[in-house]
């Protein structure tokens, strides 16, 4: 693949290692060759690198493989999956998942990316619903205004959330920004 063709989202293999690119600028001076500017997350160790090349290099890209997977559990040695075609489970590390803890709740369904029949990247969906399970009550007459309140959800993660909302309220949430997007 020409490095003019390289985007956000796309997976390479450089060094015979499958990365991630998280940045992408195509760049094109006045005067000399144009260049493309990525930065790379390395899938296995996580190391983000930046990478300069020029318009007409050539890359590798990684051929994916997207399956539905479930969330079992998690414990000492990661967040436990199975995969939903064959039955097979297998772990992910802490690393590997990120920020997508927050929104894991156990059966959960997500679509996992494989290299070479090895787990690399999972896909979070735009939004969950979780449970909010401890809140700050609401002043009485702030429900008018634009006022937010700490939440904490079942899964741990901490949000801004209205006035109105109480323990015990399912919501919805942007796995994207990690932001309240109203009721469920």
């Amino acid at each position: 693949m020409i490095a003019t063709a390289i985007r956000k989202g796309s997976a390479l293999v450089i060094n015979n290692e499958v990365h991630y690119v998280t940045d992408f600028f195509h760049g094109t001076p006045g005067k000399g060759r144009g260049f493309v500017q990525i930065s790379l997350k390395n899938v296995k160790t996580g190391k983000t690198t930046q990478k300069k090349l020029a318009s007409d290099d050539n890359v590798e890209r990684a051929y994916l493989e997207a399956k539905q997977c479930q969330f079992m559990y998690k414990d000492d040695m990661g967040f436990h999956f199975m995969d939903m075609e064959d039955y097979h489970s297998f772990p992910l590390s802490e690393d590997m998942i990120g920020d997508g803890k927050y929104y894991l709740l156990e059966n959960m369904e997500i679509k996992i990316l494989f290299h070479n029949s090895e787990p690399i990247i999972p896909e979070m969906p735009k939004t969950v619903v979780l449970e909010v399970t401890d809140s700050p009550p609401g002043i009485k007459g702030d429900s008018v205004s634009n006022n937010l309140k700490p939440a904490t959800c079942e899964t741990g993660l901490k949000i801004q959330v209205p006035m109105f909302i109480d323990e015990g309220t399912k919501i919805k949430v942007s796995t994207e920004t990690g932001e309240y997007l109203g009721r469920a």
